[in-house]
């Protein structure tokens, strides 16, 4: 019996894979109550032989690293939908985000008791990486989270 290869969905996982490095903007949330701008990081690579990215990141402002999170990229072929296990400094509970590809943009959900969110990366444009996050109390009303523009290193 051969072991088990990665399909192309994984494949589309590797263009998120490496040393990204840019700046963000936090917008006034529960979150965050002023908003602000700061630096973000992202350490990304391929792992579990190309079924899955490992992903690493960092917010720093003002010199000081200020929120961190790991994530770990898969996807389901039974389900036929991607899925993000995040957890990070804030001690919340692991989130788990469910989506699909819409062109060269990766779209993920995460619905839960009094929390909602809609994450995307772009890839559209060589060499950046857009990533962008809204969340909502309710489901219906949203409001952006964040937005960065990373660069690969």
């Amino acid at each position: 019996m051969q072991p088990p290869i990665p399909g192309a969905e994984h494949r589309r996982l590797e263009t998120m894979a490496g040393e990204w490095e840019g700046e963000e903007t936090t917008y006034a949330s529960p979150v965050d109550s002023k908003g602000n701008t700061a630096i973000g990081r992202i350490h990304s690579r391929m792992g579990l032989d190309g079924f899955a990215l490992i992903h690493d990141y960092e917010r720093e402002r003002n010199g000081k690293v200020t929120f961190s999170g790991h994530g770990v990229f898969t996807y389901d072929s039974e389900q036929q939908h991607y899925h993000l296990s995040w957890c990070d400094s804030t001690g919340a509970p692991p989130t788990v985000f469910t989506g699909q590809f819409a062109g060269d943009t990766l779209r993920l959900t995460y619905h839960g008791l009094g929390m909602h969110a809609r994450l995307s990366h772009d890839l559209s444009a060589p060499g950046s990486i857009f990533v962008s996050m809204e969340m909502s109390e309710d489901g219906a009303t949203w409001a952006k989270l964040f937005d960065a523009r990373m660069l690969k290193k």
